[in-house]
């Protein structure tokens, strides 16, 4: 990053006190971009949390489901929270892989992060095995929840059903213009092409009967992981789209990720 300010945030303005609000100018091409974090009483781990695709980097504190669901959890167990702007709906194209890149450095020098733990759903839980198969140095564990692992393919799907389901149009022009419809950038950032990187602990989940990212794309990257040491999926019957996000699995996904720390 060529520039970055961290101020607090007025206690007031999310159910939470302690949040810090860094905001900064990308290194890629200027953009100022912002993200909020939260640092934890003691330790060094954090747990990034990459928003949906048409929110925002406040997410886990705004969307009611998430919130409920998720940041009790979160602050139970000890850990600081990241969750980046990232360039709004990126889906972890090459620009924001090396913004967040350089977020993690930022929350390193000024926190005393040492690792993070990315614990995400759908376009998040996209990038989350995205970033973790480019960038496994980064990436302690992994949860991804209805994610998709192909962009390719999935861009291919969401302009097939568009015209019955608009937001997948909007989520295919979304995908082009982060990689600039370039054929390459998507292999390049294929967690199906790189699963061979994705090494570190990692828990899945998905919903049988997604009608916005198909099962199909978990299940391949399921099988291509079949030897994977370290690995859980969860697949939900007749789940929708939200059903990982809200699901209590066994074991539980993050007591299971800490636990191979």
């Amino acid at each position: 990053m060529q520039e970055w300010t961290i101020t607090d945030v007025p206690d007031a303005t999310f159910p939470l006190a302690g949040i810090r609000r860094i905001e900064y100018r990308s290194a890629v091409d200027g953009r100022a971009d912002w993200a909020l974090a939260r640092p934890p009483e003691k330790g060094g781990v954090w747990l990034v949390c990459l928003h949906g695709h048409g929110s925002h980097g406040d997410q886990l504190y705004t969307r009611p489901d998430i919130r409920e669901r998720w940041l009790p959890a979160f602050l139970d167990r000890g850990l600081g929270l990241l969750t980046p702007n990232l360039r709004d709906n990126a889906w972890m194209g090459p620009a924001a892989v090396r913004d967040l890149d350089d977020l993690l450095a930022v929350v390193r020098a000024e926190f005393g992060a040492d690792r993070f733990l990315f614990a995400s759903g759908s376009m998040g839980g996209t990038g989350n095995l995205i970033y973790a198969a480019l960038r496994p140095a980064n990436v302690a564990g992994v949860i991804a929840r209805g994610a998709a692992s192909d962009l390719a393919s999935y861009r291919a799907w969401c302009l097939e059903r568009q015209a019955v389901k608009p937001v997948l149009g909007e989520i295919a022009i979304a995908i082009a213009a982060a990689y600039g419809g370039e054929a390459s950038a998507y292999q390049a950032h294929s967690a199906q092409a790189l699963a061979a990187r994705l090494t570190m602990p990692l828990f899945l989940s998905h919903g049988a009967a997604d009608a916005v990212i198909p099962v199909s794309q978990m299940r391949a990257l399921v099988g291509r992981l079949a030897d994977h040491p370290n690995l859980v999926y969860c697949e939900i019957p007749d789940g929708n789209h939200d059903s990982p996000l809200h699901a209590r699995t066994s074991p539980d996904a993050l007591d299971w990720l800490l636990a191979r720390l």
